[in-house]
């Protein structure tokens, strides 16, 4: 799970520590994510399943995509489909996703970029790996979030953000024994590189063995926790989580994390979590497939557009491939 890191940390901006006097959050539930199949049949862990919408909000879903090693001819991704009304954030830890839409928008994500989609008004779209991916195998591991655009936007144009893993702001823990990767938003007065329509903050961080992660976290916002990879303890009473959970979080000023001790000399490679908080957009959502509106009349007629043509036409599949190159 490269990502992007850092080979020193001591050279990384460091967050400065929490205040004493912050209230940190605590646990509220804890669950673990299902495994099914997207697309063309690509595994994927549910990571928010079981989750009330209401302690989503801004979010509405995220499924992690993999960890596998596809053997050649393996690689699997999405046909085309549609979106409207939210965005989709793809992070691509390991191996390579090749995007295309019918607005002629896209490109190459690979380890550490991430692609910020805003679907707004109605798009399609398709995720494929790259020819050369699909003939060699290889490791496939990634993230793809859906945030929820509040009804003033629901309709905008669609857009792109490549966000490239160099532009990732790198932190460090204030004991220099975790790495933070900020992807959007804010965390200790210090900023990612993705632009939101909805206030919040992305992180993905790696938390090294018998270290903790306490970060500051604005009031306003909720507080989630997956975890990809090890085990540790989350919130002020040190509850238990693993991988392939997902912990959410109170209300508070602060959100602790900590990874578990590596086991017999083991080599555990520490806590690899992804933390995200949102402003609540606290508005109706109707949500049927890929459509995220705030009415059911307005995902009938997201149906409709999209059957009439209103979404653009399918390019040829040839198209996305030659963007890999």
């Amino acid at each position: 799970m490269p990502a992007i890191t850092a080979a020193d940390f001591s050279v990384l901006p460091r967050v400065a520590p929490v205040a004493p006097e912050a209230v940190s959050r605590p646990v509220l539930s804890v669950t673990s994510a299902p495994t099914g199949y997207e697309g063309e049949g690509f595994p994927v862990k549910r990571a928010f399943a079981g989750i009330d919408l209401a302690h989503l909000d801004p979010f509405i879903m995220m499924d992690e995509m993999g960890e596998v090693n596809y053997a050649p001819g393996e690689p699997k991704g999405t046909p085309w489909h549609p979106h409207r009304g939210f965005e989709t954030v793809t992070y691509i830890m390991d191996g390579t996703f090749v995007h295309q839409d019918s607005h002629g928008g896209g490109g190459t994500i690979t380890n550490g970029d991430t692609q910020w989609m805003t679907a707004g008004s109605g798009l399609l779209h398709i995720e494929t790996p790259p020819e050369s991916l699909v003939m060699s195998g290889g490791l496939f591991h990634g993230l793809q979030l859906w945030v929820n655009l509040p009804r003033a936007d629901k309709l905008v144009t669609p857009r792109y953000q490549d966000l490239r893993a160099e532009s990732t702001a790198l932190l460090s823990s204030e004991d220099g024994a975790s790495i933070i990767r900020l992807i959007a938003g804010d965390v200790a007065g210090h900023q990612g590189p993705g632009s939101t329509h909805t206030p919040m903050t992305m992180i993905h961080a790696t938390v090294a063995p018998g270290a903790e992660l306490a970060l500051p976290w604005r009031r306003d916002f909720n507080a989630l926790v997956y975890v990809m990879s090890g085990v540790g303890v989350v919130g002020p009473h040190s509850t238990p989580i693993r991988a392939g959970q997902a912990a959410v979080l109170g209300r508070g000023d602060a959100l602790r994390v900590a990874a578990g001790a590596a086991a017999d000399g083991q080599g555990q490679r520490g806590l690899e979590v992804i933390l995200l908080g949102g402003k609540p957009i606290r508005e109706p959502i109707a949500w049927a497939g890929p459509f995220v509106m705030n009415t059911k009349s307005e995902v009938m007629q997201a149906f409709e557009d999209y059957q009439r043509g209103a979404f653009g036409q399918e390019l040829p599949h040839t198209a996305a491939s030659a963007l890999a190159g």
